[in-house]
């Protein structure tokens, strides 16, 4: 009993160790805006860890960016490397995915209904989608070699949590961003925050018809 009895009184002494429950981390709230201050949605804001090389892990289910109403839904989609996705085709049309960019080509087909088969996105990059038959159609695919990123919505806003101390690479990119916002940060086991200002170019999507007919510049 006295031996248990010092072994607790010891315990009690040592200093708190944080291998003994769970790690502190901090986060990071990204407002992005525009010049003129417009908050800006669409955004991806990702921290890469500097003196690390982060894990990936890949989600086991594919990441899904549907085709309705003869649109891609969501515009813009962020995935760590590694995921794959599929495009399930919600339309009555048939639609022929296509991608040229360095990052990820590949191509699927006329079909309608579900994916044929997920695509993966093993390579870090920026890819563009496309549709063969609609011109109208297209979207972005943000692949990161970082598990930690985030899209801005309306309110311009991308939250980061669930980091460790430490210093990271943060960038900022948009579609229509002339240019990739990037510094470097330093995250303490708190909240911090990061005003990031955009400069867009206009926007140069084509959009359909009233009645679907054929596109038009916005």
């Amino acid at each position: 009993m006295r031996r248990l009895s010092f072994l607790f009184v010891l315990l009690g002494l040592m200093p708190f160790s944080p291998a003994t429950a769970s790690a502190a981390s901090g986060s990071v709230r990204v407002d992005i805006k525009d010049p003129k201050g417009v908050p800006v949605s669409d955004a991806v804001a990702s921290l890469t860890p500097i003196d690390a090389p982060p894990a990936l892990t890949p989600p086991a289910e594919p990441v899904v960016i549907v085709q309705d109403r003869e649109e891609y839904q969501p515009y813009v989609t962020a995935v760590v490397a590694g995921t794959r996705i599929s495009f399930p085709n919600r339309d009555k049309v048939q639609h022929h995915v296509y991608s040229q960019s360095k990052a990820k080509p590949f191509e699927i087909p006329l079909y309608r209904g579900e994916t044929p088969e997920p695509v993966r996105f093993d390579q870090p990059g920026v890819i563009t989608l496309g549709c063969n038959i609609h011109d109208w159609m297209s979207a972005y695919v943000v692949v990161l070699a970082t598990p930690h990123f985030s899209k801005s919505q309306g309110d311009g806003i991308a939250n980061l949590t669930t980091l460790a101390p430490g210093r990271y690479r943060l960038e900022v990119w948009h579609p229509r961003a002339t240019q990739t916002v990037t510094r470097e940060v330093t995250i303490a086991n708190d909240e911090a925050s990061q005003a990031i200002a955009v400069t867009l170019k206009q926007d140069r999507r084509i959009r359909r018809a009233p009645e679907g007919g054929a596109g038009s510049y916005k």
